[in-house]
């Protein structure tokens, strides 16, 4: 247990030292290899092959490309104008579409930065002209990002699923409600805002809700729109299965691109290589996390996390307050993948063992974790807003605190009624 510590001490050290975490986790688990010659170092290229060798991963760079071919494609700035003409003209409506547009773009990419980078480069600067201060703009970009990953698609429900032997269909189906709810916690927060912000109310865009135009946003935003029914529907209707679905994402999204008449072949370069940056980030992200999973699993340094966090742990209702307070610490100094690889096996074999449902549990967990991306130290999405707005970083976590305090509270709220987790996936059969 000690040595472990040691290999905890120097992970952390070299995130603390600004250190990318893949390279923070091979780095102290191979001197933790080499220090205490468990095994050879062999096995830690073994071990990160292992970790990638599945199927359902093949979703995640689909998934990436599909994010940012609709934001080339022009289907972002489609989804921006039809969410204002439905709600623009409300308090704090830009606010409003902001939220609504980050709502619709993560049922198309399941991506919490990309839904941030798409959306925000676009509402950020309208946010900032009708009154908002770059800070909360940015914020609540940040943080409706987040639900990139809990509506589905979403890309950490692949790698639970994949992990933990869940499925994955269901995992989208449970992601629905929550991601709704979350939303609308957000715009409720977004109005309270607006209202106690003189100049935000002063430049609240003056008329009345206008059909026509909204008729004639939703027909030019039908393409786009249709996307998360044509790869949800294949799914549930069995035509094809979640990573196949990301194949049918981009097939679809190039189409709608091309028929935007927005992207170009010579865009295909630029494409290809930012999403295959991403990909190789969070794949090897996971294939390193499978290292440190492994050496946790040998030197049963789970099962001391584990006793440590019974001393907590009376009954099933203890054991969802501890676990929501130890991941939303997780999820702010690691990343999501390598998370849920490292912590969730043993927490979520201890919430069955108390008689949790396990679909219940493993949304609760994702959901914990996701709301990482906007929490500081770590957080992608504030990183991804602080690039946007020019903001240095403090800033952005000022910004997103009141939204981010309701999503924690939410994480709760999905936690004590699982009932709006479980509800639409037993509609489906599951």
């Amino acid at each position: 247990m000690g040595e472990v510590g040691i290999l905890f001490i120097l992970l952390f050290a070299l995130v603390a030292a600004g250190v990318p975490v893949c390279f923070s986790i091979a780095a102290s688990t191979s001197i933790f290899l080499m220090i205490t010659n468990m095994k050879p170092l062999l096995i830690v290229s073994q071990r990160m092959i292992t970790g990638l060798d599945s199927f359902p991963l093949l979703a995640i760079p689909l998934f990436i490309l599909v994010g940012n071919l609709m934001d080339v494609g022009g289907i972002s700035k489609r989804l921006v104008k039809w969410a204002d003409s439905l709600v623009g003209n409300l308090p704090g409506g830009l606010g409003i579409v902001a939220i609504i547009s980050c709502t619709v773009f993560a049922a198309l990419t399941g991506s919490g930065p990309a839904t941030v980078a798409a959306i925000g480069s676009i509402m950020v600067p309208s946010m900032v002209e009708g009154g908002y201060s770059k800070r909360t703009a940015g914020g609540l970009c940040a943080a409706a990002g987040a639900l990139g990953p809990i509506i589905p698609p979403s890309i950490p429900m692949i790698v639970f699923g994949v992990t933990m032997g869940v499925s994955i269909p269901a995992e989208f189906l449970g992601g629905i409600v929550p991601g709704i709810i979350i939303a609308l916690l957000l715009v409720f927060v977004n109005v309270l805002i607006s209202k106690r912000d003189p100049d935000i109310m002063a430049h609240r865009k003056v008329g009345r809700f206008s059909f026509s135009v909204f008729l004639r946003n939703t027909w030019s935003s039908i393409p786009a729109l249709l996307l998360p029914v044509i790869v949800l529907g294949g799914i549930y209707g069995g035509i094809f299965t979640p990573t196949e679905a990301g194949a049918v994402g981009v097939v679809y999204s190039i189409i709608v691109g091309f028929l935007y008449k927005e992207l170009r072949f010579k865009d295909f370069k630029g494409l290809f290589i930012r999403s295959c940056e991403t990909s190789a980030m969070v794949c090897f992200i996971m294939a390193v996390a499978n290292i440190l999973s492994w050496i946790m699993a040998a030197t049963q340094v789970t099962n001391s996390i584990v006793g440590f966090l019974m001393t907590f742990i009376t009954d099933k209702y203890t054991y969802l307050l501890v676990l929501n307070l130890f991941l939303l610490v997780v999820g702010a100094l690691l990343d999501t993948g390598a998370a849920i690889i490292i912590f969730c096996p043993i927490l979520f074999s201890l919430g069955i063992s108390l008689g949790l449902e396990p679909l219940h549990l493993a949304l609760v967990m994702v959901i914990n974790l996701v709301i990482g991306y906007v929490t500081p130290p770590f957080g992608y999405n504030l990183f991804t807003a602080c690039s946007i707005t020019g903001l240095k970083f403090g800033e952005i976590v000022k910004g997103v605190l009141p939204f981010l305090l309701v999503e924690v509270g939410a994480v709760f709220l999905f936690a004590y009624c699982p009932i709006l987790v479980t509800w639409l996936p037993s509609l489906f059969g599951y």
